[in-house]
């Protein structure tokens, strides 16, 4: 890390921000440290006998959250993977936290692949996590403190960290359109949340990085909306407003949980005139 002016053999701990910048820091987060509260818990529940400190990081490497066992402490604190530690790449060189943030990727971090001597008898599992305007928001970081952990149970780790990555990613996406319904924009989520938030007038106004990534849209930053449907690829017959009304009776039928007669009342028209308009649109009583 010479572009860091860095020494591998430096045995200072990481720095570490007052209590009141860490304060600032995570008084920013707020919303997204309490959503991914409970998928933090879940992921320690799985890990936590087998020596492991869960670490939830900001985009700049600052750790926000943590959850350790108390006998595991001390020695996650003497190595500096504490609350409002700095695990940036150009301040600690290589290591899970830093190298997944300068990356943008899934990343293991095992023992002496780190940077700094003093920190190669750690092993560390680190997975980005995006926020809703595509841009790099958190890492979410598993470090193990055993000295047989196996690359083998490293890679085990890794991919519950990642599923973890995505969950956190996907609740903070609905969070933040909370008036919109999310679409799932591909089949394949084994690698990420490939998410869409569509508005009441079937527009998407917000996706994740994944699916912006797959659909061709803006990379980060403000999201121009957009039909849905143009991109997702459903294609039929129906143009204008046939289609506006194809999605209202849809809309309708799902409400009334398939019931023709109560969707009729709720669109203020006869069932039989209801029944001709579904015919024409292509829907069905199974519709909705």
């Amino acid at each position: 890390m010479l572009k860091h002016g860095l020494d591998p053999a430096d045995r200072r701990r990481p720095e570490r921000l007052t209590p009141a910048e860490l304060d600032r820091r995570r008084q920013g987060m707020d919303q997204f440290l309490r959503l991914a509260g409970p998928p933090l818990d879940q992921l320690f529940n799985l890990v936590c006998l087998s020596g492991c400190n869960v670490l939830l990081t900001d985009a700049d490497g600052v750790v926000m959250d943590q959850r350790v066992n108390a006998a595991d402490a001390e020695q996650f604190r003497d190595w500096g993977l504490w609350q409002g530690t700095v695990w940036s790449e150009a301040a600690q060189g290589t290591n899970g936290i830093g190298t997944c943030l300068a990356e943008g990727r899934q990343v293991t971090i095992h023992r002496e692949e780190h940077f700094h001597t003093r920190n190669t008898a750690m092993s560390c599992m680190d997975a980005p996590i995006w926020g809703p305007d595509g841009r790099l928001l958190a890492a979410l970081d598993v470090s193990s403190a055993r000295a047989d952990q196996t690359e083998r149970y490293n890679r085990l780790i890794g991919a519950q960290v990642a599923q973890t990555a995505r969950a956190i990613e996907a609740v903070f996406f609905r969070a933040s359109f909370p008036d919109a319904r999310i679409v799932v924009a591909s089949d394949d989520t084994a690698e990420a949340a490939v998410l869409l938030a569509v508005d009441k007038d079937d527009l998407a106004i917000g996706a994740t990085r994944a699916a912006r990534r797959a659909l061709g849209l803006e990379r980060e930053g403000a999201f121009r909306p957009r039909p849905a449907a143009d991109l997702l690829g459903r294609t039929d017959d129906l143009t204008g407003f046939d289609k506006a009304e194809r999605a209202a009776v849809a809309r309708a039928l799902a409400r009334a949980e398939g019931n023709v007669s109560a969707a009729a009342r709720a669109l203020g028209v006869g069932r039989a005139t209801l029944y001709r308009r579904m015919a024409r649109l292509g829907l069905t009583e199974k519709s909705g």
